[in-house]
């Protein structure tokens, strides 16, 4: 939590203003104190974290910890010398000049490794640790229930009777004196509201962008686009102001005012809330699946009686057979869908829970990135009209474009990319029912969508002990069924998948997974259905048990992609007739995109992963959280060190861009911060590439205490939460008085979010 005097304080210079230069510090006496302020670690710290803080500042205390955990921290640092001429695995190959700590100096330590698991590992692991936790925690354990952001808002707030409306015209407000609203303008103004920002050049960037701003007296930028004139009567009255430009971006009835696409109505959502929104083709198939699943089963049963009681194998075979006619045929076939591509030249942006939100997916695409998808969202919650699930389909109009595609031949037979959009929705769900229902919905109300991907590759406690994300993984047959239903459903969208190698580490079991999906499983051989009808799989080379304690097997990858590329490669022309498909239920194209995922950091990893594993394009996570600029370095085929100052203008843009989703009132501020945070918890990981004595820089490697070229560079390097808020003061003011942050990692219930 900020301090609350700081609020008083008047708000911060914007950093990227030629006159303003950032304070040289004397850092000749401490230069840890600077660089890296000391913090004590937290009740709630993990080993690892612990090894890391305490290494970076070059200070080591007894804290009674275990003799386990003192021998492991020991011996993983012990080995991990960094002499500044051999690369360590693990440890980011810093450059002597820059090391806080030279190389063979008493606060040469090396780096402590630590994953981007280690603290959703003490929700994950099993036995009877922390058993004296009471149930009510226990309960709680993987939601987040202990991160507090407090209240951003207006100490009272203004009526919306008047929030857009001249002082003496405003609408009748229907609680008259009951309404718990301020009404009377000035007083608002001079009373409750904060102080208008001066960052952005005190300009709205709202305004600046569309011409109006929506959020209208409530805006912290409002001088910009108010003023008072002089009323007929001789009174002064404060009126709003419009530019005459005002403009939405692109051309389409479908793109909102606020420029995003895929807003549902309200109405709508009152419709679903309340089971009046109709899905007749989910409800159909969802009751073909249950009776066909059952009459399988019995059959089954029956056959493997028969083997028993029959000694002739070949009658018993003809009897099996003939029980095809006995199966129920679906209600109808899936619609033809709409083409898609994936090639060398769209990479993609992963599906990332919190951090992939809409400003950041925008930023992501004005680098280069050329398919994005939404946040992971649960499907009941969708179909049951949720306002915040529903948020998480907006997209910017910037999504509603087609991808990057360089046609080599006649590669893909009625592709039109013209047609084609970047941006589709990822979903999660644990029942066929619910999978089904929420394809439909979102199929009718959102119609810039890409794709409709299913997630089977979800670590988080909470959604696998519901049976969704990867525990699906484990359910074959009824990922088979989700699947060939949302392609049922879908009618003219794609249906994709993303899924892990498996849930137990040794044990993987996505290349059977994929020769089921792509082929059918026995079930559907049977019934002669064939390929479930998934346009694209992705595949993230680690199990859920394993996490990010490991690099992703990319080996493993290439033998799901040669697995792919044979069944493209014998397309309808199956010699197996028992397995041949109904061309009805294959993918649009013919054939089916196979997407890696996991450790790609830099051009050379992603030019390597489609040389080696053979895969149609990458799936990028965590690199882009760190680096969003992976994308330009893809197009470019090299690596880009980009300035403190080019690294802070992506801040500045990530911030108009939250303001522009968001709003620019109290709340909305608020809200930019808090996803702000929470982007820099990831981004100040990156080392600049002209810090580095080797390359490439790998995502594993975790740095030893460094300064930057200059301060700022160092600045956006901290690890320490209160210098993100500093950062995000620079374009945001001052937090608010209730403003709480609290990163994840120190948060007991905090699950990871990225999944690459």
């Amino acid at each position: 939590m900020t301090d609350p005097t700081e609020a008083l304080a008047g708000p911060p210079l914007n950093p990227l203003d030629p006159a303003v230069k950032l304070e040289n510090h004397d850092t000749s006496s401490n230069p840890d104190q600077l660089i890296h302020p000391q913090r004590a670690p937290l009740p709630g710290d993990s080993a690892v974290t612990k090894a890391e803080k305490c290494e970076r500042h070059g200070q080591w205390e007894d804290k009674g910890e275990s003799p386990s955990k003192k021998r492991k921290l020991e011996s993983g640092l012990g080995s991990q010398t960094v002499t500044g001429s051999e690369r360590v695995k693990g440890v980011a190959p810093i450059k002597a000049e820059y090391l806080i700590h030279p190389p063979g100096s008493k606060g040469d330590r090396g780096a402590a490794v630590a994953d981007d698991d280690v603290a959703e590992g003490a929700a994950h692991q099993d036995g009877t640790k922390n058993s004296s936790r009471s149930s009510k925690k226990q309960r709680s354990q993987g939601q987040n229930t202990k991160r507090d952001f407090g209240i951003s808002g207006d100490e009272v707030g203004l009526c919306s009777s008047r929030a857009n409306y001249p002082e003496f015209s405003p609408e009748d407000c229907q609680f008259g004196n009951s309404c718990k609203f301020e009404h009377d303008l000035r007083k608002y103004l001079n009373d409750w509201k904060r102080a208008d920002l001066t960052t952005f050049h005190g300009i709205c960037p709202i305004w600046k962008a569309k011409g109006k701003c929506h959020l209208g007296w409530k805006c912290r930028f409002l001088g910009s686009h108010m003023k008072e004139r002089n009323a007929d009567d001789g009174r002064k009255e404060l009126v709003l102001v419009e530019q005459d430009n005002s403009t939405v971006d692109g051309d389409s009835s479908d793109i909102s005012a606020a420029g995003t696409i895929n807003e549902v109505p309200t109405h709508l959502k009152m419709d679903l809330a309340k089971r009046k929104f109709k899905t007749p083709k989910a409800d159909q198939y969802s009751e073909w699946i249950e009776k066909s699943s059952r009459q399988i089963e019995q059959h089954a049963r029956e056959d493997a009686k028969q083997r028993r009681e029959q000694a002739d194998a070949r009658e018993g075979k003809e009897e099996a057979q003939d029980n095809r006619a006995c199966y129920i045929e679906p209600p109808f076939q899936p619609s033809e869908k709409r083409r898609i591509y994936f090639g060398p030249e769209t990479p993609v942006l992963a599906p990332l829970t919190t951090q992939g939100n809409l400003p950041f997916r925008r930023l992501c695409i004005g680098l280069g990135a050329q398919a994005t998808y939404s946040e992971m969202a649960m499907s009941l919650p969708l179909i049951q009209g949720q306002k915040s699930e529903w948020a998480l389909l907006r997209a910017h109009a910037s999504e509603a474009r087609p991808p990057a595609y360089e046609p080599k031949g006649d590669i893909l037979k009625g592709y039109d990319n013209s047609k084609d959009f970047k941006f589709g929705a990822q979903i999660a769900a644990n029942k066929p029912w619910q999978a089904l229902k929420a394809t439909e919905v979102l199929t009718q109300l959102c119609p810039h969508l890409r794709v409709v991907d299913l997630n089977c590759g979800c670590p988080i406690d909470l959604v696998y002990r519901q049976g969704a994300g990867s525990a699906l993984l484990d359910s074959q047959g009824k990922l088979e069924k989700i699947l060939r239903g949302m392609n049922a459903v879908s009618g003219e969208v794609p249906i994709s998948v993303k899924i892990r190698m498996g849930t137990k580490d040794n044990k993987p079991n996505a290349i059977k997974l994929t020769d089921r999906l792509v082929y059918g499983g026995q079930e559907a051989s049977e019934l002669g259905h064939g390929s479930c009808g998934v346009a694209a799989i992705t595949l993230h080379g680690r199990s859920r048990q394993q996490r990010y304690t490991k690099n992703a097997d990319w080996e493993y990858i290439a033998d799901c992609a040669a697995l792919i590329k044979e069944y493209n490669e014998r397309g309808d022309s199956l010699s197996d007739t028992v397995r041949e498909a109904d061309a009805r239920i294959q993918p649009s194209t013919g054939k089916v995109f196979f997407l890696g995922n996991g450790d790609c950091y830099s051009h050379t990893d992603y030019y390597a992963h489609l040389e080696e594993a053979k895969v149609d394009s990458v799936m990028i996570a965590r690199g882009a959280l760190i680096k969003p600029w992976i994308f330009e370095e893809i197009e470019q085929g090299q690596f880009i060190d980009k300035s403190a100052s080019e690294r802070l203008a992506l801040v500045e843009q990530y911030v108009r861009y939250g303001l522009e989703a968001w709003g620019s009132d109290e709340r909305g501020i608020g809200t930019t911060r808090r996803f702000l945070l929470e982007w820099l918890s990831f981004a100040y990981r990156y080392v600049p590439v002209g810090v580095l004595e080797h390359l490439p820089p790998s995502l594993q490697d975790r740095p030893p205490a460094w300064r930057g070229r200059n301060d700022l560079e160092t600045l956006l390097g901290s690890d320490n939460y209160k210098d993100w808020i500093k950062i995000s003061e620079m374009f945001l003011g001052s937090a608010h008085k209730d403003f709480k942050f609290q990163p994840k990692h120190k948060s007991n219930s905090y699950e990871i979010e990225a999944e690459g």
